[in-house]
């Protein structure tokens, strides 16, 4: 039997890694699938944000570019409250949800507060004419958002997670009021006695008033 060249085992290096590549791209491939069935299928209230156990602990990565083309990185927000919004254009209850995220950054103009929302199977153009329709001037990351979606285990829409100033999630909601995302800015604020906390620990969790629905309803 001939032995290998040193070129043959650079082909098989190379084959190899080829392999692992392809294999990488299909686990995320197929998270993103099941987070779309899971999506799909969820009749909205089973599984509500109030029963996430991501509050309480450090916010997972928010990053992308928005529809106005500009980059959007939640880690760069640190010593700002911060609402993460999932939404979608198609989800009545999301409709009915927007106007309290809009009084809510009208009360909160240049006071280190604010919204990001991550949209779930929505075109940009589609955002775009929402936003337009319906009002609302903030950061929106209209794709690639699976990855974050699965990170904050989102299981329908709209949900909403407040994080702190120094990093944490300390509130998620099903459907939000304006009223409600102050009532946690106020208690954190209160429990750090400063009025920009970055050093509060204690997580709340809550479901909003407003109701929610799986992508699919």
């Amino acid at each position: 039997m001939d032995a290998m060249s040193s070129d043959d085992w650079e082909v098989d290096e190379v084959g190899a890694q080829g392999h692992t590549a392809r294999w990488t791209a299909l686990a995320v491939g197929v998270a993103v699938l099941l987070l779309i069935g899971v999506f799909s299928v969820q009749q909205f209230g089973e599984e509500t944000a109030d029963a996430n156990p991501i509050v309480g602990t450090a916010a997972p990565p928010v990053v992308g570019t928005t529809i106005d083309g500009e980059e959007f990185d939640l880690d760069l927000q640190r010593g700002e409250w911060v609402v993460v919004n999932f939404f979608a254009t198609w989800c009545t209850p999301c409709v009915q949800e927007h106007p309290e995220l809009v009084e809510f950054t009208t009360r909160h103009v240049d006071d280190g507060v604010e919204v990001v929302s991550v949209a779930f199977d929505d075109s940009r153009e589609e955002i775009v004419e929402f936003f337009e329709r319906n009002g609302g001037d903030w950061p929106v990351i209209p794709s690639d958002t699976g990855r974050i979606a699965l990170d904050y285990g989102v299981t329908g829409v709209p949900e909403s997670y407040v994080v702190a100033p120094n990093g944490q999630v300390v509130a998620g909601f099903t459907g939000v009021t304006a009223d409600e995302l102050d009532a946690v800015i106020a208690e954190f604020e209160a429990a750090s006695g400063a009025s920009d906390p970055t050093t509060a620990t204690t997580a709340t969790t809550a479901t909003g008033g407003g109701s929610g629905e799986g992508a699919g309803s």
